[in-house]
């Protein structure tokens, strides 16, 4: 009998977890991000605000140029040729956080598939291409971390 209930128990659990795992699949997505909204930076509270939760530190495949729109913020965008890794987060958070998130960016800012340097595609922000005309290309810098590290060099330099 006890190893009756033990089985029905276990079958129960079993149920539950994956129909729990199946319900967050539906509920939540996994988001790129490459700037403000890096931890630490500017915009993060948006993310915590939505309830999201850091996944990793990766790059994305070398198919992308960054563009600094006045200091301010990046802008990412896939290009054909001249493309390099970028610096990226990947953060999962709820489907409705999303559009949240989409509205409290910078105008310009959209989301769009973004290609890891792993293969796969998430969801990601990119810039428009009017947004990137005449701005500052920084894809040599590898991302915005390293951008913002190197602007604060060249300012504590002037001192």
């Amino acid at each position: 009998m006890i190893t009756y209930l033990k089985q029905v128990i276990i079958k129960e659990l079993i149920y539950y977890l994956d129909r729990s795992k199946i319900e967050d699949m539906l509920n939540t997505c996994e988001l790129a991000v490459n700037g403000t909204l890096m931890r630490g930076l500017e915009l993060n509270d948006n993310l915590q605000q939505v309830g999201a939760v850091f996944i990793q530190e990766t790059l994305t495949a070398p198919v992308y140029r960054l563009w600094s729109i006045g200091d301010r913020h990046p802008a990412m965008m896939r290009v054909s040729e001249g493309g390099k890794s970028i610096a990226i987060e990947i953060w999962s958070l709820p489907l409705v956080g999303l559009v949240q998130i989409l509205q409290q960016e910078p105008a310009g800012l959209c989301i769009g598939k973004i290609k890891l340097v792993d293969d796969r595609e998430l969801l990601g922000v990119l810039g428009e291409s009017f947004l990137c005309e005449g701005k500052q290309e920084i894809t040599n810098f590898g991302g915005w971390r390293n951008y913002l590290k190197s602007s604060e060099k060249s300012q504590s330099n002037l001192l």
